[in-house]
């Protein structure tokens, strides 16, 4: 028997349980419903909604599996964060499983960082290239002889001499996602998922995923698993699925948790009509870019049920977004928002503060474009240099000890930005603000502008003093 586990703790994430928006582990259901196919008998140790790592030790202690597969969800933006919360959790079930006797194979964002420090850990490999097959390779021969070499399995890091990384032959990339099996959803406690959605916010969400990577090439976007490659499943697949899903799940709505969703009008056209042959209509929240978002598209959107659309924005400075090799321009966000808004659909904008050599005009021009375009949300972060990126290694002489944040509100400056990281919780704070309604005018509007205006004369206080000695 084999077990398959994730290691985000939905309570060790103050943040996150304050939200309250759960998620299952969809990069690992994934991964059991490849490996059942290949007639490996699969559990699963859901660590979204456990107390914490001692449910695992229970688990693993009362299963004894063969092989433990710690595989996080690569689709979920917060195991993507790799925040040093996850990774500690994740040791700590290494640790466990392999006192159980357990062969221990883990992938994930920060693995593919740090593949020496997992192994150190005690993992016995990670998964470098395409989870699926691989996993189900290594699981299949563990099983069969636990003791046998992994180096004729491709796509793998292994223990190397005095601590080094070995790798295997690469894996070449999945390309036929239609191919795929459907997640195995009954590995999960729905009921408990829903429940707990219903009980914060009156209806049940559920992920979906319809593509894997992302061609375009911002500078501090890290790619560790898909790279700029761009795999798109057929629009009549994505349909099914959502209509297994209404009626398997039955959820209230639904999040495509891609990059982006339908990198082409004509994929979205073919979704939209699909969906509709098949009476698969669910409400759903989905990723996309500005450049992205013409009538046409937007309109093909709505029919398909999509009521709401996040926008990586980042900042509302051109200055700003030609740094970050963002590829998308000041007027195009404004026509996107306009383009969604105008036929009902909600819009989000994520904003980062703190890119290398913001300056507050910069800020400034980020505030003034969210009054001005007014989006129903915004998520807010800082800039946060990962490694293989260009940002990275543009900033990487100018980081301290501390390389990943805490939990997912950490908002810590990783390198000497402008500004030190209390400045920039202050702008998350106010530009929080703004979007939530308080740009209507009358005393609110008075008490943001004056919360702004403290905070320009103020803002040579918080100027971070190595930056300013440079």
């Amino acid at each position: 028997m084999i077990l398959l586990a994730h290691s985000y703790y939905l309570r060790r994430d103050p943040k996150q349980v304050h939200k309250m928006k759960p998620y299952p582990p969809l990069g690992t259901l994934l991964t059991a419903a490849f490996a059942r196919e290949q007639g490996l008998d699969v559990r699963l140790f859901d660590a979204m909604l456990a107390e914490g790592v001692g449910e695992f030790a229970a688990y693993v202690a009362a299963v004894r599996p063969a092989v433990t597969g710690i595989v996080e969800d690569n689709f979920n933006f917060l195991t993507k964060m790799c925040t040093l919360r996850m990774r500690e959790a994740c040791f700590e079930m290494i640790r466990l499983a392999s006192a159980q006797g357990s062969r221990v194979v883990v992938n994930g964002s920060d693995a593919l960082d740090h593949p020496a420090g997992y192994l150190a850990a005690g993992a016995d490999a990670v998964i470098t290239g395409p989870v699926e097959p691989t996993f189900a390779e290594l699981a299949s021969l563990w099983s069969g002889a636990p003791g046998a070499s992994a180096d004729a399995v491709a796509g793998l890091a292994l223990p190397g001499n005095g601590g080094a990384v070995r790798y295997t032959t690469p894996r070449p990339a999945l390309t036929e996602l239609d191919a795929l099996p459907l997640p195995a959803w009954d590995l999960v406690d729905a009921g408990r998922y829903k429940g707990a959605w219903r009980s914060a916010h009156g209806r049940s969400s559920w992920n979906m995923v319809a593509s894997r990577g992302c061609p375009y090439g911002c500078n501090w976007c890290a790619k560790p698993l898909f790279g700029r490659r761009y795999a798109q499943r057929g629009a009549a697949s994505v349909a099914m699925e959502l209509r297994r899903l209404r009626d398997e799940i039955g959820p209230d709505h639904v999040w495509f948790a891609d990059d982006i969703f339908g990198l082409s009008a004509s994929w979205i056209r073919a979704f939209a009509d699909e969906v509709t042959r098949l009476d698969a209509r669910t409400p759903f929240m989905m990723q996309s870019r500005a450049n992205l978002m013409t009538p046409p598209t937007v309109a093909a959107l709505r029919e398909a049920g999509a009521e709401e659309v996040w926008l990586g924005v980042e900042s509302g400075s051109q200055r700003i977004l030609d740094a970050m090799d963002k590829g998308t321009n000041i007027g195009q966000i404004r026509e996107a928002t306009r383009n969604l808004r105008a036929r009902g659909v909600r819009v989000g904008w994520f904003l980062q503060l703190g890119y290398l050599g913001e300056e507050w005009s910069d800020i400034l021009a980020t505030r003034d474009l969210l009054r001005q375009e007014g989006p129903d949300d915004v998520g807010v972060s800082v800039s946060y240099p990962l490694p293989g990126t260009p940002f990275h290694a543009a900033v990487r002489e100018h980081m301290g000890s501390k390389r990943n944040w805490e939990d997912t509100d950490d908002l810590d400056m990783l390198f000497h930005g402008t500004y030190v990281a209390d400045f920039y919780r202050r702008i998350r704070d106010l530009l929080h603000r703004e979007a939530d309604g308080f740009r209507e005018g009358g005393h609110e509007r008075a008490r943001l502008d004056g919360a702004w205006a403290e905070l320009e004369r103020r803002q040579e206080e918080f100027r971070n003093p190595v930056t300013a000695d440079a």
